[in-house]
């Protein structure tokens, strides 16, 4: 079987919702007994169709997420750079950024974290089941070659 990650982190707005947090919905969000998850004007709260999939896979193969959900083993929410993420979620975890993958709508985001060795793979129309697929190979070559992002590849749409 192929390598895998020791941790997967993803970028929230734009890679699992199809939303700015800070800008398109309004906090506090309730889950309703449907499970559908509403915010204070009651609008609808949704992921990307494909995600919850992409988040069960990813236990299935032992690989823990990072992120602000209830998926996500360790959270490193803030405003600046994601070095800094990075940087504190190496220090809390021991793994190192070789093991990591990071998956983000922002390619500037995917420029500075590829810095640090961990696979990034840049995210463009949300997160599905093809794009974790995708991720997982090329987290699999780095392992064996030299480390490299998507964008140095010939990206693939999402």
């Amino acid at each position: 079987m192929a390598r895998l990650p020791k941790l997967a982190v993803f970028d929230l707005d734009y890679t699992l919702w199809p939303f700015w947090v800070d800008t398109h919905v309004d906090p506090p969000f309730h889950k309703s007994s449907d499970g559908t998850v509403r915010d204070r004007r009651g609008q609808d709260v949704r992921l990307y169709p494909e995600v919850p999939e992409v988040l069960k896979r990813l236990q299935s193969l032992g690989v823990p997420g990072a992120a602000a959900s209830r998926y996500f083993v360790h959270r490193e929410i803030y405003p600046g750079s994601k070095i800094t993420h990075f940087e504190r979620l190496q220090q809390k975890t021991g793994i190192p950024f070789s093991q990591m993958i990071f998956f983000d709508d922002e390619r500037r985001n995917i420029v500075d974290v590829s810095k640090l060795g961990v696979t990034c793979i840049h995210i463009q129309n949300g997160m599905n089941l093809q794009t974790l697929s995708q991720g997982l190979e090329t987290f699999a070559k780095a392992q064996t070659g030299p480390l490299r992002s998507s964008l140095e590849e010939s990206p693939f749409e999402a």
